[in-house]
């Protein structure tokens, strides 16, 4: 559960330290104090999207701490991927939202995502605000409610994987399924490219060796006249290989007769033996130059022919030869494609037995869950002041979708003799908040979630319905916690924990307080509501009598 809160710069609250307990914690106060700044809050430092405009005037950021306590397996298995720990059952959140759009997350002293913030604060709230009655009048969303009371999302999940394979065959297969004259041209076109590049005959390197072999023939005449003139320095008249061996001679007989001398006579040795090799490699080069010209026509030719391949089919030979591995697969595909085809269709066949098996057993378990549901929830209306209510879950069969084969719809009556229709067609806000109400009641003991939160849950009723209200928040918030922004004093005297959020203004800006209400200033308040600006004796021994009659005298 959450057990306490901490604000800093959010909208009006400045700071703000809020404990919670167990059972059912209401929130009241005027309008605009920030009641909604709080469940506003929650959400932020549980992954919700929150706007930059949500820092105070004044500050650059905006920050937000979380304390749960006793916090189930499936949040710690969740956090426990990440390298997170949680062994006592402790989790403190962290977010903090900076004006440059920068947001900083933590759990447990780890940084985290937004996305992960996200995650975990779906296992742990479950936040219901004014706009999720709107959710009701979507038939699209209806679904969602059935899945979750029949514990069908692994089902689901099963039948969407099979569901994606089988779109994924038959995405191949209309690929396949082309115009057959579309198909012959691409044939065509690939057929001559493959021939093209076939005939060129292309080899990985060959661009640098011919463009090499046509720098030495282009500078033939000015290579030959260097290399005969380093010839002629080693080995012509006075040749350096001639003198280099007289010196090395003259050096190793002086080495007989000075010992420090018949290394360097061994190193002139080496030397001579060395320009000898130079000398032979000098000639055997001068054999081989060529100076054709017919070659090198030749080679222009062939440049010519892998430049404009390479503009074609890549500029390197890999790459012209990857693009003619690629057409041949290609080709080969389209010869082949009558026996793809047949391939696919048995494929697709397969799949669809199989999703289809998977839809039909989604579907019984959802048309049970659906009439379960009805009688449930029927029950809870009529507890919440509905009493001729009668409420439906439409049912119509459609191909596969990615939802499987059901298309459902929620149908009520909330009058004897009238047909069911369509929520949004006779559904009035009062309606739609008790109908969320029982939905949410039905769900508590499904969705695993220790927390829930009522934003103004009360909205469109009054009197009787109203104390209802309260009766049945009290009752779904035994062994969990409930969190409840009110205007009702009904629903207030039920609360096991009462905030008041309250507003003042000091020095041209405006303050947000919340505090922890007891005794007599939890009469006060339950008195204010009822009564509005003048609060008299009569209406303070009413709020006592109602806290009196939920069980919450001596709080």
């Amino acid at each position: 559960m959450l057990a306490s809160l901490k604000i800093e710069n959010v909208a009006v609250i400045e700071s703000a330290a809020i404990e919670f307990g167990c059972g059912l914690n209401v929130l009241t106060g005027e309008t605009g104090a920030g009641k909604s700044i709080v469940i506003d809050a929650i959400g932020a430092v549980l992954g919700e999207r929150t706007p930059r405009d949500i820092i105070r005037t004044g500050a650059d950021s905006a920050k937000v701490y979380a304390v749960f306590e006793d916090v189930g397996d499936s949040v710690k298995n969740l956090l426990d991927e990440d390298g997170i720990d949680c062994d006592d059952g402790v989790l403190i959140i962290s977010r903090v939202i900076n004006r440059d759009g920068k947001n900083t997350c933590r759990i447990n002293g780890c940084p985290v995502t937004v996305s992960m913030l996200k995650a975990v604060g779906r296992l742990l709230i479950d936040i219901h605000g004014q706009h999720d009655n709107q959710s009701l009048l979507s038939p699209e969303k209806h679904i969602d409610f059935i899945d979750s009371y029949g514990g069908c999302g692994e089902l689901l999940n099963e039948y969407r994987s099979e569901y994606s394979s089988l779109c994924n065959i038959r995405r191949q297969y209309k690929a396949l399924c082309t115009d057959e004259s579309e198909k012959a041209q691409r044939a065509d076109m690939l057929a001559f490219q493959i021939d093209e590049l076939e005939k060129a005959d292309i080899r990985v390197g060959e661009k640098e060796e011919l463009t090499s072999r046509k720098s030495l023939i282009a500078n033939s005449q000015k290579v030959i006249d260097n290399l005969n003139y380093v010839y002629e320095i080693l080995n012509g008249e006075s040749s350096a290989v001639d003198m280099i061996s007289s010196a090395a001679d003259g050096l190793s007989t002086a080495g007989n007769y000075m010992e420090e001398l018949r290394e360097d006579a061994q190193k002139l040795e080496d030397i001579k033996y060395e320009l000898e090799d130079i000398v032979q490699n000098v000639r055997s080069s001068l054999g081989e130059i060529d100076c054709d010209e017919r070659e090198l026509d030749e080679i222009e030719e062939r440049l010519d022919l892998l430049y404009r391949l390479s503009i074609k089919y890549g500029s390197s030979e890999e790459d012209m030869l990857e693009y003619l591995d690629k057409a041949r697969a290609e080709l080969d595909k389209i010869n082949s494609s009558d026996e793809e085809l047949e391939r696919l269709k048995n494929e697709e066949k397969i799949a669809f037995e199989k999703a289809s098996a998977l839809a039909n057993k989604l579907s019984e378990r959802r048309k049970k869950a659906g009439d379960e549901l009805s009688q449930a929830i029927c029950k809870e209306l009529k507890f919440l002041d509905m009493p001729n209510v009668t409420f439906t879950v439409s049912r119509r069969e459609t191909e596969l979708t990615d939802n499987g084969i059901d298309e459902t719809e929620f149908l009520i009556s909330a009058n004897v003799g009238e047909e069911p229709k369509p929520l949004v067609k006779i559904a009035s806000g009062g309606e739609l908040s008790r109908i969320m109400l029982a939905i949410k009641t039905v769900l508590a003991g499904t969705d695993g979630v220790d927390t829930m939160i009522y934003d103004e849950i009360d909205t469109g009723v009054s009197g009787s319905a109203a104390q209802k209200i309260a009766m049945k928040l009290r009752e779904v918030s035994v062994g969990r916690q409930v969190l409840c922004v009110t205007h009702l004093a009904q629903i207030a005297a039920q609360g096991d924990v009462h905030l008041l959020i309250s507003k003042s203004v000091k020095d041209g800006k405006t303050y947000t307080q919340i505090s922890s209400l007891t005794g007599e200033d939890r009469v006060s308040e339950i008195a204010r509501i009822n009564g509005g600006i003048t609060v008299t004796k009569l209406q303070l021994e009413s709020a006592r009598e109602m806290l009196k009659n939920a069980g919450n005298e001596n709080c």
